[in-house]
């Protein structure tokens, strides 16, 4: 098992220790603020990444992010991708849900608050790709969809593939309709008439059904809601959340 995220200098930091790891991932709490254009309190936003992403190394102009949508779609990101979304939401790529790249220097981007952040990482290539799941996501199979881009892109081998799973709200807190039945018959819990999703748990199948290792997985074990006081939470705060950041870059 490779060594889980830890909080370090106020930021979680994903796939340290790994050999070769040359690269950078990491999500932000709520103490550094809002990290979206669009949702929240969106006037310090710039700021609050320009002073995130500076102490991970990487210029907050060259962020590559995406109007995410719930569903399915991912990006393969190259050069002339850098900057989309970095300065405005306008200008992010549309539609997306996944990014994923093989390229040095292009930071990846994705933004949520109780959305489970993916992040995956095949040194040998190298190439990485950062994924926002949902439950309509999760329930397109977002998961598999991006390993299967990342095959395809990079002839990876997926049991070199390390994944790992970033904050977002857990099984504890996740109350659903009991309708979600019908799309996961087997993630949803009971517990005293209420129903409650398991969003990891749903992943997780998906990417050990394509054959990554278990061994190869992590999870932060963060529940944005038992945690809502380091981290957003739409479930708990309403319109008026605002997002964290999950960033990821090959360097």
């Amino acid at each position: 098992m490779f060594p889980q995220a830890h909080l370090k200098n106020k930021k979680y930091r994903l796939f340290e220790g790994l050999p070769n790891s040359n690269l950078i991932c990491a999500f932000s709490r709520r103490k550094r603020g809002n990290m979206s254009l669009v949702y929240g309190d969106t006037k310090h936003a710039l700021n609050n990444r320009k002073d995130f992403l500076r102490e991970l190394g990487i210029n907050y102009e060259d962020l590559v992010c995406a109007r995410q949508i719930h569903g399915k779609n991912i990006k393969y990101v190259e050069e002339q991708d850098k900057g989309k979304g970095a300065l405005s939401y306008d200008s992010a790529i549309a539609d997306t849900d996944g990014l994923i790249t093989d390229k040095r220097n292009l930071p990846l981007a994705v933004f949520t608050a109780d959305c489970l952040s993916i992040f995956l990482y095949e040194p040998k290539t190298p190439s990485i790709g950062l994924v926002h799941a949902g439950w309509r996501s999760s329930k397109e199979n977002i998961a598999a969809t991006v390993i299967e881009l990342m095959q395809e892109k990079f002839n990876i081998k997926i049991k070199d593939l390390y994944v790992s799973f970033g904050p977002g709200i857990r099984g504890c807190c996740y109350e659903v309709g009991r309708d979600f039945g019908n799309f996961f018959p087997h993630e949803l819990k009971e517990k005293a008439g209420h129903y409650y999703l398991d969003l990891v748990k749903i992943n997780k199948k998906q990417v050990l059904r394509l054959g990554v290792r278990d061994t190869n997985i992590s999870d932060t074990k963060i529940c944005t809601s038992c945690q809502n006081e380091d981290f957003f939470s739409y479930r708990k705060e309403g319109n008026s959340c605002g997002r964290m950041m999950s960033v990821a870059m090959l360097r």
